[in-house]
C-alpha cells in the first residue's frame, strides 16, 4: 500500500538525528529553532520521484538530508538543461519560496533520497522574524546565483572533461552542500545524468582529472584533493 502514496503523502516528522543534517538550525535562536523543528517534516524520496514540478505552487522550501537530487529544466524537442545537482546538506528553491511563485524548474530524485521540507508559512515566519535565517537566505541566494552562472557556461562547453570538472567542483560547493565534506557518494552514472555525457565518457574524464591529482575515484564515490585547481581546469 505504501508503494501507492505519493511523496507528500509519505511524509513524517523527522528524527533527531535527521534535524542534526540540516545546515541552518543550529544557527537560530532556540525560540526559532523550536518553531521551525516543530514544523519540519521529511519524505523518503525514490528514484524518479519529483520534489518539485515546473508550474506547481511553492508549498515547502526544501533541503536534501541524504541522497541525490537533480535540478532541470525539459523542452518540447526532447532537450533541456541540468542546473544543479543537490547532494547532501542542499537546500533549494528559496528564490521562489520568498516571491511564492510557480516552480520555473523541475527537482527529480536520482536515487533514493531523504528529503526535508520546511512549510512555506513556516518559512516567511522566519524571515519576518529572524535576522539568522535572514542571513542564511541571503548567503543561498548569493551563491545559488554564481551556481546558475556557471551551469550556463558549463552548458555551453564542449570539452567533457571540462564539463564533468565544473560540474563535480559545483558539487563540491562548501556553502550550498555542507553535508558532502571532501568526499562525495555518487556513481558515474548519476554524474552522467548530471553532466549530460555518456557514463564512458565520464569514466574517461574521471581517469584524467585523477591523473593530474585533482580527485580520488574511491569506491562508491569521488575524493576532491584540489578543489581550487578543480574549479579552474580549462582557465587560462
Amino acid at each position: 500500500m505504501s508503494q501507492d502514496l505519493s511523496l507528500h503523502q509519505r511524509r513524517r516528522l523527522p528524527t533527531a538525528q535527521e534535524l542534526a543534517g540540516i545546515p541552518w538550525l543550529p544557527l537560530l535562536p532556540e525560540a526559532e529553532r523550536a518553531r521551525a523543528q516543530a514544523a519540519l517534516l521529511v519524505g523518503d524520496a525514490r528514484p524518479g520521484d519529483y520534489i518539485c514540478r515546473i508550474g506547481r505552487p511553492v508549498t515547502y522550501w526544501f533541503g536534501v538530508v541524504d541522497g541525490l537530487l537533480k535540478m532541470h529544466t525539459d523542452s518540447a524537442d526532447g532537450g533541456g538543461m541540468t542546473f544543479a545537482g543537490l547532494p547532501p546538506g542542499g537546500w533549494f528553491g528559496e528564490g521562489t519560496a520568498v516571491k511564492r511563485e510557480p516552480y520555473r524548474y523541475n527537482v527529480q530524485a536520482l536515487r533514493s533520497s531523504l528529503v526535508a521540507g520546511l512549510p512555506i508559512d513556516s518559512f516567511h515566519w522566519l524571515l519576518d522574524h529572524s535576522i539568522a535565517f535572514n542571513r542564511f537566505v541571503m548567503g543561498q541566494l548569493n551563491e545559488r546565483l554564481g551556481q546558475f552562472i556557471a551551469a550556463r557556461e558549463i552548458d555551453r562547453l564542449g570539452q567533457p572533461d571540462l564539463r564533468v570538472a565544473r560540474s563535480l567542483a559545483a558539487l563540491f560547493n562548501p556553502v550550498l552542500y555542507p553535508g558532502v565534506g571532501q568526499v562525495l557518494r555518487i556513481t558515474q552514472q548519476e554524474l552522467a545524468y548530471l553532466v549530460g555525457l555518456s557514463r564512458q565518457r565520464v569514466n574517461e574524464a574521471l581517469s584524467a582529472l585523477q591523473a593530474q591529482g585533482l580527485i580520488c575515484v574511491e569506491y562508491g564515490g569521488l575524493r576532491v584533493l584540489d578543489l581550487p585547481a578543480l574549479r579552474s581546469v580549462g582557465r587560462s
